[in-house]
């Protein structure tokens, strides 16, 4: 089952990201958990995350994909950093009625500063509906402590 993340930005003033946080009203309020070399999540859309007819929207696929990457790079690289590039592919449509829709991310490479971290998001009949390659700028440790509210790995998993 793995190893739950905690969220230790929920409840600080400012805090109201779309993906990830509790307290946003229309936001995705995704959780995450570790296994092994991997980030995991599952979500179940409302249907206000629709695109077409029954089918989940492209871009909140992309922005599913996006906030695993960035959760990836906080637990298991031990730094922030910024999305500096989206390789999306919307691969089958993604049925509403076919969730939780589960989501993988796991490190490709790294080069420099940039994190190459592949994100599969598949559906509860475990099809592949999309996948990404995301690169992440990377922020040296002290700097993504200083200017990202950065609290170290340590505040993200019961170890």
């Amino acid at each position: 089952m793995g190893i739950t993340v905690k969220n230790p930005f929920a409840g600080k003033k400012g805090y109201n990201c779309f993906g990830c946080s509790p307290d946003n009203p229309i936001g995705l309020h995704l959780d995450f958990r570790v296994e092994g070399n991997v980030v995991l999540a599952e979500w179940t859309p409302g249907e206000n995350y629709q695109g077409w007819m029954n089918i989940l929207h492209g871009g909140i696929q992309a922005t599913l994909m996006d906030e695993i990457a960035g959760w990836f790079v906080l637990v298991k690289l031990g730094s922030a950093g910024v999305t500096s590039k989206m390789e999306v592919r919307l691969l089958k449509p993604a049925h509403m009625h076919h969730s939780p829709f589960h989501l993988k991310a796991e490190l490709m490479e790294t080069h420099w500063n940039i994190a190459m971290i592949k994100v599969e998001l598949s559906d509860s009949q475990e099809v592949l509906v999309a996948d990404s390659l995301m690169h992440y700028y990377i922020y040296p440790e002290e700097i993504a402590r200083d200017r990202m509210h950065y609290p170290g790995m340590d505040a993200f998993l019961d170890i």
